[in-house]
């Protein structure tokens, strides 16, 4: 699966931070979960920190659970 790209973080006065992907908003985050996040973002691997913090690291494998013996002869 290729790794996450295009994800940028800015804080705001208030400390709300928004994540942004492909110049889009991905997600907002206020008060626990932004420092939560903060802290984070600065220790690790910030593209892929920000791809699981809005949900984005999913996409990707839709097509292979599709696939999978068990879905088969789902929704087709």
């Amino acid at each position: 699966m290729p790794r996450p790209h295009g994800f940028h973080w800015t804080e705001h006065a208030d400390g709300t931070v928004v994540i942004v992907h492909q110049g889009r908003p991905a997600g907002t985050l206020r008060g626990g979960r932004a420092r939560r996040f903060l802290t984070e973002v600065t220790a690790g691997d910030a593209q892929l920190v920000m791809a699981r913090w809005t949900g984005a690291y999913r996409h990707g494998n839709e097509r292979t659970a599709r696939d999978h013996p068990r879905n088969r002869n789902r929704g087709r």
